[in-house]
Protein backbone atom coordinates (compact mmCIF):
# COMPACT_ATOMS: atom_id res chain seq x y z
CA UNK A 1 0.00 0.00 0.00
CA UNK A 2 2.47 2.79 0.70
CA UNK A 3 5.01 1.20 -1.67
CA UNK A 4 7.76 0.18 0.89
CA UNK A 5 8.25 3.80 2.02
CA UNK A 6 9.09 2.99 5.72
CA UNK A 7 11.58 5.90 6.21
CA UNK A 8 10.76 10.13 5.63
CA UNK A 9 14.11 10.72 4.40
CA UNK A 10 13.67 7.88 1.64
CA UNK A 11 10.38 9.62 0.60
CA UNK A 12 11.86 13.20 0.88
CA UNK A 13 14.47 11.93 -1.65
CA UNK A 14 11.87 10.13 -3.50
CA UNK A 15 9.90 14.04 -3.97
CA UNK A 16 13.42 16.08 -4.45
CA UNK A 17 13.83 13.41 -7.84
CA UNK A 18 10.37 13.81 -8.67
CA UNK A 19 9.20 10.21 -8.15
CA UNK A 20 6.93 11.03 -5.48
CA UNK A 21 4.27 13.56 -5.24
CA UNK A 22 4.79 16.20 -2.56
CA UNK A 23 1.35 16.02 -1.30
CA UNK A 24 1.69 13.02 -0.63
CA UNK A 25 4.99 13.78 2.11
CA UNK A 26 3.52 14.80 4.87
CA UNK A 27 1.20 12.09 5.57
CA UNK A 28 4.06 9.33 4.65
CA UNK A 29 5.66 10.98 7.36
CA UNK A 30 3.26 11.47 9.45
CA UNK A 31 1.77 7.30 9.56
CA UNK A 32 5.55 6.16 9.51
CA UNK A 33 6.31 8.11 12.80
CA UNK A 34 3.06 6.59 14.05
CA UNK A 35 3.70 2.98 13.08
CA UNK A 36 7.31 3.29 14.68
CA UNK A 37 5.34 4.58 18.37
CA UNK A 38 2.89 1.76 17.76
CA UNK A 39 5.90 -0.59 17.15
CA UNK A 40 7.55 0.61 20.00
CA UNK A 41 4.29 0.12 22.17
CA UNK A 42 4.14 -3.58 21.12
CA UNK A 43 7.67 -4.21 22.21
CA UNK A 44 6.77 -2.70 25.36
CA UNK A 45 4.12 -4.77 25.93
CA UNK A 46 6.13 -7.40 24.49
CA UNK A 47 8.49 -7.57 27.06
CA UNK A 48 6.83 -5.31 30.00
CA UNK A 49 7.81 -8.18 32.79
CA UNK A 50 11.49 -8.32 31.91
CA UNK A 51 11.47 -4.54 31.63
CA UNK A 52 10.69 -3.38 34.81
CA UNK A 53 12.42 -6.38 36.25
CA UNK A 54 15.81 -5.64 34.82
CA UNK A 55 15.22 -1.82 35.53
CA UNK A 56 14.51 -2.85 39.49
CA UNK A 57 10.71 -0.62 38.58
CA UNK A 58 13.24 2.50 37.62
CA UNK A 59 12.63 4.01 34.02
CA UNK A 60 15.82 5.68 32.63
CA UNK A 61 17.51 6.41 29.72
CA UNK A 62 20.90 6.30 31.44
CA UNK A 63 22.91 3.88 34.05
CA UNK A 64 23.21 0.91 34.31
CA UNK A 65 19.79 -0.16 34.32
CA UNK A 66 18.73 1.64 31.62
CA UNK A 67 16.33 0.69 29.40
CA UNK A 68 15.28 2.86 26.55
CA UNK A 69 17.74 2.26 24.23
CA UNK A 70 15.60 -0.92 23.56
CA UNK A 71 13.58 1.28 21.62
CA UNK A 72 15.38 4.32 20.14
CA UNK A 73 18.62 4.59 19.53
CA UNK A 74 21.21 6.86 21.92
CA UNK A 75 25.11 7.91 21.29
CA UNK A 76 27.88 6.06 22.33
CA UNK A 77 29.51 7.81 25.99
CA UNK A 78 32.40 9.22 23.32
CA UNK A 79 30.37 11.02 20.83
CA UNK A 80 29.27 14.77 20.37
CA UNK A 81 26.13 15.51 19.60
CA UNK A 82 27.32 17.01 16.30
CA UNK A 83 28.99 14.12 15.54
CA UNK A 84 26.33 11.78 15.90
CA UNK A 85 24.18 13.59 14.06
CA UNK A 86 27.17 13.71 11.02
CA UNK A 87 27.30 10.03 11.51
CA UNK A 88 23.63 9.70 11.04
CA UNK A 89 23.40 11.84 8.34
CA UNK A 90 26.12 10.17 6.19
CA UNK A 91 24.46 6.37 7.20
CA UNK A 92 21.26 7.94 6.29
CA UNK A 93 22.90 9.17 2.54
CA UNK A 94 24.49 6.27 2.04
CA UNK A 95 21.46 4.09 2.65
CA UNK A 96 19.64 6.35 0.31
CA UNK A 97 22.36 6.42 -2.41
CA UNK A 98 22.19 2.61 -2.40
CA UNK A 99 18.98 1.90 -2.78
CA UNK A 100 17.91 4.98 -5.45
CA UNK A 101 20.77 3.59 -7.18
CA UNK A 102 18.98 -0.23 -7.03
CA UNK A 103 16.19 1.51 -8.11
CA UNK A 104 17.51 3.58 -11.33
CA UNK A 105 16.63 1.49 -14.52
CA UNK A 106 19.58 3.27 -15.99
CA UNK A 107 22.05 0.65 -13.89
CA UNK A 108 22.60 -2.90 -14.68
CA UNK A 109 19.57 -4.53 -12.61
CA UNK A 110 19.55 -6.78 -9.83
CA UNK A 111 17.96 -10.31 -10.65
CA UNK A 112 14.12 -10.28 -10.34
CA UNK A 113 13.17 -11.11 -6.70
CA UNK A 114 16.82 -10.19 -5.13
CA UNK A 115 15.87 -6.77 -4.44
CA UNK A 116 14.97 -7.23 -0.95
CA UNK A 117 18.10 -9.34 0.08
CA UNK A 118 20.81 -6.66 -1.73
CA UNK A 119 18.80 -3.68 0.48
CA UNK A 120 19.01 -5.81 3.33
CA UNK A 121 23.11 -6.56 2.65
CA UNK A 122 23.18 -2.56 2.18
CA UNK A 123 21.60 -1.64 5.37
CA UNK A 124 23.67 -4.65 7.25
CA UNK A 125 27.08 -3.38 5.79
CA UNK A 126 26.14 -0.05 6.87
CA UNK A 127 25.38 -0.97 9.92
CA UNK A 128 28.27 -3.38 10.74
CA UNK A 129 30.42 -0.57 9.81
CA UNK A 130 28.92 2.68 11.46
CA UNK A 131 26.54 1.20 14.09
CA UNK A 132 29.03 1.79 16.36
CA UNK A 133 28.65 5.38 17.03
CA UNK A 134 25.16 5.43 17.81
CA UNK A 135 23.04 2.45 17.03
CA UNK A 136 22.45 3.44 13.57
CA UNK A 137 18.56 3.83 13.44
CA UNK A 138 18.85 4.85 9.52
CA UNK A 139 15.44 6.47 9.68
CA UNK A 140 14.09 9.62 11.76
CA UNK A 141 11.12 7.84 12.34
CA UNK A 142 12.23 4.72 13.55
CA UNK A 143 14.26 6.92 16.34
CA UNK A 144 11.51 9.93 17.09
CA UNK A 145 7.91 7.43 17.10
CA UNK A 146 9.57 5.11 19.97
CA UNK A 147 11.12 8.35 21.69
CA UNK A 148 8.10 9.76 22.28
CA UNK A 149 6.43 6.23 22.95
CA UNK A 150 9.08 6.09 26.13
CA UNK A 151 8.33 9.67 26.37
CA UNK A 152 4.78 9.23 27.26
CA UNK A 153 5.40 5.15 28.96
CA UNK A 154 7.37 6.76 32.20
CA UNK A 155 11.04 7.50 30.75
CA UNK A 156 10.31 11.85 30.83
CA UNK A 157 11.35 14.05 28.48
CA UNK A 158 15.00 12.72 29.85
CA UNK A 159 14.61 10.50 26.09
CA UNK A 160 14.80 13.77 24.56
CA UNK A 161 17.94 14.96 25.87
CA UNK A 162 21.40 15.17 25.68
CA UNK A 163 22.37 13.45 29.38
CA UNK A 164 25.61 13.26 30.87
CA UNK A 165 27.43 9.96 29.50
CA UNK A 166 25.08 10.18 26.62
CA UNK A 167 26.61 12.38 24.29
Amino acid sequence: IAGAHMNPAFSLAMCLTGQFPWWKFPIFVVVQTFASFIAAGAVYILYYDAIWHYSNGTLTVSGPRETASIFATYPADSISVANGFLDQVIGTGVLLVGVMGLMDARNKPVPKGLEPVVVALLVLSIECSMGANCGCPLNPARDFGPRLFTYLAGWGPEVFRCVEGRG
